[in-house]
């Protein structure tokens, strides 16, 4: 009986995931903001966003010097991690973006506190930028690309601490070309993908200056259940074999989420990416801030998934920020599970195998100081200790490399596969997403199905 019950609840799960994972969108993958200092009441804007952690992200606290805008993080090789930002004087008001110049700000914790380290480049048309965003080169060095305010010009560094020196302009073969919200990657091909307010896919060949060859025409007008007017504020990445892109509709204050298998055609709506009105801004205590702008995001990537979203936020409509008051602009960074996102995101599993014999095969494989650190991912090679040196066992690597996986069970269905189960997430030790499920012939390759149980739509007395 034992044996039957396991057997029934792999199937199960197995047998649900597949459409439970079509019912989630991206703003299901957001994770609580931890807090970076105590909540306050004490800080400025509007009671939608208070109490909040006025050291979560970048921010003037005291609101008498600057707005901050845009939000693009890079990891150091120090650990440290530099954030690139666009900011203008607060008296101007929101209004005052126009006059905005590009900073940077640095923090050993990729949720902050950042600390401004000035103008990126003072001397050039004193510090100029806006549409501010940053990238690594395949050479190594670092680029920061700005928009809007001038011409789409390149800044390059061979190091995060600058100096800044600008590359030059980017080149479009398009007429009458404008850049607007431009952001630009490197793709796995070495090819170079731009993508900003226009809604067209341009790729260069030959560096990140260009020429970029426009790939077709406007690709939202070709995407069923998207809004085709009032689309800004793109951001663009490649992650589970994926290219992602989300955009944002002003007008309707929702932003949503593509998918495109090779970056250029076939691009997918996968649905809501984000929405002011929803609680997805939430901290661990389970204090939920609602931003009343929320625009020009960006990410950050670790182990190949996203695992931060970064948002410039507005505490009132733009037109109610009019400088010397209590409200303003900032950025923040907020948690995300990207790997269970591209997880999700890959073809469902093939449930329908006919059933075979079956044997009661149930073992965990579960222990504590499993940590997504370096020092972790580096026993995907082996792992060692007195047990393996005194010639009790040999070494064992992780069943899933470059992930975290507590609290296991592995039984042989009644299909001849071996089903394990788990909960994943970037410190498994204080916070997952719930119960999921992976696939192995051999107990050796094990292919994820998903995620089955979920704490945030399925969990009551567990929260």
């Amino acid at each position: 009986m034992k044996t039957f019950s396991k057997l029934v609840l792999a199937v199960s799960l197995a047998a649900a995931v597949s459409s439970y994972a079509d019912q989630k969108t991206l703003i299901d993958y957001f994770q609580p903001m931890p807090i970076r200092s105590a909540l306050t009441t004490n800080a400025w804007g509007a009671t939608n966003v208070l109490p909040r952690d006025p050291q979560n992200g970048l921010e003037d606290a005291t609101m008498k010097n600057w707005c901050y805008w845009d939000g693009s993080i890079l990891k150091a090789a120090d650990g440290k991690y530099h954030l690139f930002a666009s900011r203008w004087d607060q008296a101007k008001g929101h209004n005052g973006w126009g006059s905005s110049c590009a900073v940077q700000a640095v923090s050993d914790n990729p949720v902050g506190p950042y600390v401004e380290k000035g103008l990126l480049w003072p001397t050039n048309q004193n510090g100029k930028g806006h549409n501010v965003t940053a990238l690594v080169l395949p050479d190594g060095r670092y680029a920061v690309v700005v928009s809007e305010t001038r011409p789409g010009t390149v800044f390059v560094s061979q190091s995060l601490d600058g100096p800044w020196e600008q590359l030059g302009t980017i080149r479009v073969n398009i007429e009458k070309w404008r850049a607007s919200n431009e952001i630009i990657i490197v793709r796995p091909d070495g090819q170079f993908e731009m993508f900003g307010r226009a809604g067209r896919i341009l790729i260069s060949t030959n560096g990140i200056l260009g020429p970029y060859e426009p790939q077709g025409g406007n690709i939202y007008r070709d995407i069923a259940g998207l809004p085709k007017r009032n689309l800004e504020d793109p951001v663009l990445w490649f992650s589970g074999g994926l290219y992602h892109i989300t955009v944002n509709c002003w007008s309707e204050r929702k932003a949503f989420h593509l998918t495109s298998p090779d970056g250029i055609t076939n691009w997918t709506n996968r649905g809501l990416a984000y929405n002011p009105d929803a609680d997805f801004l939430r901290y661990t205590d389970g204090t939920v801030n609602h931003w009343n702008k929320i625009e020009r995001p960006g990410v950050l990537l670790e182990n190949g998934h996203v695992a931060y979203f970064t948002f410039a936020v507005l505490d009132v409509p733009k037109d109610q920020e009019r400088g010397n008051d209590t409200h303003g602009s900032k950025v923040i960074v907020v948690p995300f599970d990207g790997a269970a996102l591209d997880r999700d995101l890959q073809p469902p599993a093939d449930t329908n195998a006919a059933p075979a014999a079956t044997r009661d095969h149930a073992y965990g494989i579960s222990g504590p100081g499993a940590k997504h650190n370096a020092k972790w991912t580096n026993y995907n090679s082996q792992c060692t200790g007195a047990a393996v040196k005194a010639g009790l066992i040999p070494n064992l690597k992780p069943l899933i490399p470059d992930t975290q996986v507590r609290d296991t069970d592995v039984i042989l269905g009644g299909d001849g596969n071996y089903y394990l189960t788990g909960s994943t997430g970037a410190d498994i030790w204080d916070f997952n997403s719930g119960v999921e499920l992976w696939r192995s012939p051999d107990l050796k390759k094990w292919d994820y199905v998903g995620l089955v149980w979920s704490l945030a739509k399925d969990a009551t007395w567990e929260k």
